[in-house]
């Protein structure tokens, strides 16, 4: 879904501004504090445009792995559970392109990983 934006002059004529597109970003991490800091940065970075929607909190993956500790396979029946939990943050942004470029530019936390969906008209 795309916007587009006009300017109205004196005379009544509208000149149509910069298209404002729908943009999806997706923060996903293993730590919740560095997604944390990046939906901070992104909140910062996206100040000055057109509207945000606040990180929107989507339900964390919990991949489990259980595994036998004797290699052998013999000796008493012990086993480790080891678990890794993905948290994932959505962020929608309504802007132009060039301000999604800026956006983008912003330096976060290691092990953060960002997806940028951009939704055409």
């Amino acid at each position: 879904m795309a916007y587009a934006a006009v300017k109205v002059t004196k005379v009544g004529l509208e000149e149509p501004l910069e298209q404002i597109h729908k943009i999806r970003i997706t923060l996903s991490s293993k730590n919740v504090n560095n997604l944390e800091k990046g939906i901070v940065f992104f909140a910062i970075g996206s100040r000055n445009f057109v509207r945000l929607r606040s990180g929107l909190v989507t339900t964390t993956k919990v991949l489990h792995i259980t595994t036998r500790k004797s290699p052998c396979g013999e000796g008493t029946n012990t086993w480790d559970k080891f678990e890794l939990r993905v948290h994932k943050r959505v962020i929608d942004l309504f802007s132009s392109l060039d301000d999604v470029k800026q956006i983008t530019s912003i330096t976060i936390e290691s092990g953060v990983e960002v997806e940028v969906t951009i939704a055409d008209p």
